[in-house]
């Protein structure tokens, strides 16, 4: 399978620093692609992750190779919920990209919080 994955960069998951927040949404999809041979493509080559940290530019990319991928993984539905909120048509439109949109973690303890 080929996929997509997503970190936020800009939050605090159960009161960890940014980095550590990072570090472990980071080792957590990774470890779970493995697992599921989930291969990482880069549809813009000149990106500097393995990963998407910004919505808008995975959608600007996605539209310019207009090519289905089977899936995109993210750690938490709720590290996207606002850009969801704030950009719904805009989710309905990146969401057509992929099969399958695969969420690591639903557990209601992890406490989200934006990192200014």
């Amino acid at each position: 399978m080929k996929g997509i994955y997503f970190i936020n960069e800009r939050i605090s998951l159960n009161g960890l620093s940014k980095e550590e927040s990072i570090a472990h949404q980071k080792q957590t999809i990774l470890e779970h692609n493995r697992n599921k041979e989930i291969l990482t493509v880069k549809p813009n080559p000149y990106q500097l992750h393995d990963y998407y940290t910004n919505l808008h530019a995975l959608l600007y990319d996605l539209k310019k190779e207009k090519h289905q991928l089977d899936c995109f993984v993210i750690f938490s539905s709720q590290i996207i919920e606002d850009y969801i909120y704030t950009y719904p048509a805009r989710w309905l439109i990146l969401k057509s990209y992929f099969k399958d949109i695969i969420t690591i973690s639903e557990q209601p303890t992890i406490h989200v919080k934006k990192v200014v």
